[in-house]
């Protein structure tokens, strides 16, 4: 690849290339002219972490051997590209120009798509989505009413180009953000444009970019730095993952505009070591951008140095944040500090350091390209732009999803997201990771933007949303919450490391049938002191899971302890086990006890011993005529 000189270079690359790119004709132009092999066809193969589970090489592989077996390889392409989003769906691939949408295809479809579609042009029905909006077969993307309500922004790469191929970035408008930024504008117009644009983190608290961008600009030190948090660990999260893995390029443009806006020469990124797919996309990007000039010295010609490394984070949860990241970087135990100062001041090495997560990062290259008051047309006042959310749990369409701000809950758990497994009630939805709370069925019509979520008693956080149904107990959600934060804080302050130990214990005491209504005063306290006195926002926000649901689940709180039952059939402890009239005496059960805790003689009725039963449900499995019943 030759090095990029100019800004006019650049200009040049997109205008020979963006004409065509929708047929990816300029694969193997080593100019980026777009005078390379014309394919008539390109198949777009998922490459997400998620496909390639479930075998999207192999896809690509047979996919690849059945075209030239037939000849074709000069009139089709197979190109790997990012996550679609509709990961329950996989593995997706997409025809173009045909514009056709295949979903849960194998390695053993290849030979079919090939023969029929390609060579024929038949499509294959029985690879296509059913809508069950309309319980019919269809062909395209923009027919599925799971992408109709979406609007990709910081996923607008994703499932459309090669993420290891710089050409097609640079035919999608890349980097010339940057290269606008370098010479039409001065880090001052750069900052006021995110300013302008009312950009919020979206790692989680919603701080408006542009001021950060502007604290770390107002200090003087002969070094800064830009930091791109990675190190994203909410369970069920997988927003900046599926970012890295299909358009590594828009961050490290992104990075390299807000290393020219706050005067910062090398950024890091720092993501966990777990993210292998992302960590060697990411590579193969830093090496393309330098090779092609747009990371290094003298950046398009315009004396601006800027370039990037790879930090990698251990999986702990706590160095999502910043100041503990810092720290990790650092090579020192991940621990948070007291800010101020904060780290814009003295950040990395002491250094002023701005750290944006990755889909904050994502937004910024469409916001230079587009302007500031395109983005605020999207959205709400307050919280302008998109938001990408993880929908996970309970949910029909489980995967990827980007909404306007605004949208409410109830639209993007029953439409885009397909209702409830099962035809079940739905109960509540967890936003904001750990860190969030659980929003019941009142509150399906809230706006989802970063005010009204706290207005509720969760939060916006990076973009998970679990989905629960009837079948889950809320004091067990708590529970399971409280068990992910207290292993993942750093146990640097009492409050955290003790207070979440004591919150625990105490939901355990409950989920076991031995708490008093007592206990349910002491948690609300606990929670309340934890929140007021921990160091950081993990201890901060780590009671929201047991306060939101007693407050809008405080019933089932109160069945574990008055009635020590389990209203959701959900907690091991205050099940029993009991054998109905149905029983033949078979005999079978009591032989698969491991406990012995079932008597009876053959052909009579057996009766369980609910003292000496451990719950396992050997009994249940074994029975012939489900004489037995969980109650």
């Amino acid at each position: 690849m030759n090095k990029i000189n100019s800004f006019e270079e650049l200009q040049k690359i997109y205008e020979e290339t963006k004409t065509v790119l929708d047929i990816r004709k300029a694969h193997n132009a080593e100019d980026f002219s777009g005078k390379g092999t014309t394919y008539k066809r390109e198949i777009l193969i998922c490459g997400g972490t998620g496909c390639k589970s479930a075998r999207s090489d192999e896809i690509i592989t047979n996919l690849k051997a059945e075209i030239k077996a037939a000849g074709l390889e000069d009139e089709i392409y197979v190109s790997i590209t990012g996550c679609f989003g509709f990961c329950e769906q996989g593995p997706i691939i997409k025809v173009t120009p045909d514009d056709v949408f295949y979903v849960h295809v194998t390695p053993e479809d290849a030979k079919e798509i090939v023969s029929e579609h390609l060579i024929k042009g038949n499509v294959l029905d029985r690879l296509l989505y059913t809508e069950p909006t309309i319980d019919q077969k269809v062909k395209t993307q923009d027919e599925m009413i799971f992408y109709k309500k979406q609007k990709r922004i910081a996923l607008r790469n994703c499932g459309l180009i090669n993420p290891e191929d710089i050409n097609e970035y640079l035919g999608e408008k890349g980097y010339l953000a940057l290269g606008k930024c370098l010479t039409e504008y001065t880090p001052e117009d750069v900052v006021n444009i995110m300013l302008e644009s009312g950009l919020r983190g979206r790692g989680g608290g919603g701080f408006p970019t542009g001021q950060k961008w502007k604290f770390a600009m107002g200090y003087d030190d002969t070094q800064k730095y830009i930091i791109c948090n990675a190190d994203e660990g909410d369970p069920g999260a997988f927003m900046d993952r599926s970012i890295l893995e299909g358009d590594p390029n828009s961050v490290l443009e992104a990075m390299a505009i807000g290393g020219y806006a706050i005067g910062a020469s090398i950024g890091n990124i720092y993501i966990r070591a777990e993210y292998p797919l992302a960590i060697e996309r990411l590579r193969t990007a830093i090496a393309q951008a330098r090779e092609i000039g747009l990371l290094g010295k003298n950046i398009l010609g315009t004396g601006f140095d800027f370039d990037i490394e790879i930090k990698y984070g251990a999986g702990a949860f706590v160095c999502g944040e910043e100041t503990a990241l810092i720290h990790s970087i650092e090579g020192n135990r991940g621990e948070p500090t007291n800010k101020p100062p904060f780290p814009a001041e003295k950040g990395l090495w002491d250094k002023p350091t701005c750290v944006n997560n990755v889909e904050t990062l994502a937004n910024i290259p469409a916001i230079i390209n587009n302007g500031p008051e395109w983005f605020r047309s999207i959205g709400t006042e307050k919280s302008p732009g998109t938001k990408v959310f993880a929908l996970a749990g309970k949910i029909n369409n489980v995967g990827l999803v980007e909404v306007p701000m605004g949208i409410t809950l109830r639209e993007i758990l029953y439409e885009v997201g397909g209702g409830i497994q099962h035809g079940k009630e739905f109960k509540a939805v967890q936003t904001g990771g750990p860190s969030g709370g659980c929003i019941p069925s009142e509150f399906l019509d809230t706006p989802i933007d970063f005010d009204s979520l706290t207005k509720i008693g969760s939060m916006m956080g990076s973009g998970g949303m679990i989905v629960m149904d009837e079948d889950n107990c809320m004091v067990d959600i708590a529970k399971f919450y409280l068990e992910f934060t207290k292993e993942e804080s750093c146990g640097k302050c009492t409050p955290c490391r003790i207070g979440n130990t004591r919150l625990l214990e105490m939901l355990e005491k409950i989920t076991r049938g031995e708490g008093e209504l007592e206990d349910l005063e002491k948690l609300q306290t606990l929670s309340e002191t934890i929140k007021d006195t921990s160091l950081c926002a993990l201890g901060q926000t780590s009671p929201n899971p047991v306060q939101s649901t007693m407050k809008y689940f405080h019933d089932e709180y109160v069945a574990h302890v008055t009635d020590k039952t389990c209203p959701a059939g959900a907690c091991k402890d205050l099940m029993k086990y009991f054998i109905t009239d149905k029983c033949i005496g078979c005999t079978k059960c009591a032989r698969q006890c491991p406990v012995d805790a079932i008597q009876g003689k053959v052909k009579e009725k057996h009766v369980i011993d609910t003292a000496k039963c451990i719950k396992c449900g050997a009994c249940m499995t074994a029975c012939p005529v489900k004489a037995i019943e969980l109650v």
